[in-house]
């Protein structure tokens, strides 16, 4: 199920035409391995809020072949630091040369191995956490990561809408259920105001009050 009108977000898209060429780079790549990524306008939020909040540390909880860390680094100074994750050995060897490519200026630390594992042994507090890994491990990365927000800071998570399943009762399928779970943790949760952004796949943003 398309989540957005295709017509509006061709003209959404054909308004970030003048972004940087590692992007298209990286969506032409993606598109011709059938490697699911965020895509521009998820990637221009994600921006926004590193410069809204003068974002200094940044989780990237599932960060493929660096696209997502890429926005999160563009146009930030250089005392953020973004640390990503990722199971496999090969899309840390094509990050680490998107980045070099991109010129980014932030410090970028990419870290292998599952993303709870390491969010569980990172210490400190976070400005923005943002979450792209299996969906039946959405549940435990809310519990676990609202504790390493700042106040202010926001956890978002992509899929959220999970072509349009969520709204389907009778998708009982574990990814399904995982993100259904995790929306309800959101949305429950006092110690966060959160909501759904109908963007792309859907997102769920929450802040930490």
């Amino acid at each position: 199920m398309q989540i957005t009108n295709l017509r509006v977000e061709k003209y959404m898209n054909n308004l970030l035409e003048n972004r940087s060429l590692i992007f298209k780079e990286i969506e032409d790549y993606a598109k011709e391995i059938d490697f699911p990524i965020i895509g521009p306008l998820v990637g221009k939020l994600l921006n926004q809020y590193a410069h809204i909040l003068k974002a200094e540390r940044i989780l990237e909880l599932g960060s493929g072949f660096g696209y997502s860390a890429i926005w999160f680094s563009e146009g930030m100074d250089v005392q953020t630091e973004i640390t990503c994750t990722d199971f496999e050995e090969h899309n840390e060897k094509l990050a680490q040369k998107n980045f070099e490519k991109a010129k980014t200026r932030t410090k970028i630390n990419f870290k292998l191995g599952n993303a709870l594992k390491i969010l569980d042994e990172l210490e400190g507090e976070f400005d923005i956490i943002f979450n792209d890994v299996e969906k039946e491990d959405y549940p435990e990365v809310f519990r676990k990561s609202i504790p390493k927000l700042k106040k202010g800071g926001v956890l978002i998570t992509d899929n959220t809408l999970w072509y349009g399943k969520v709204a389907r009762k009778r998708k009982k399928d574990y990814q399904s259920k995982g993100v259904r779970e995790y929306n309800r943790l959101a949305f429950s949760d006092k110690r966060v105001i959160s909501l759904i952004l109908p963007l792309r796949d859907g997102l769920t943003i929450s802040l930490k009050i």
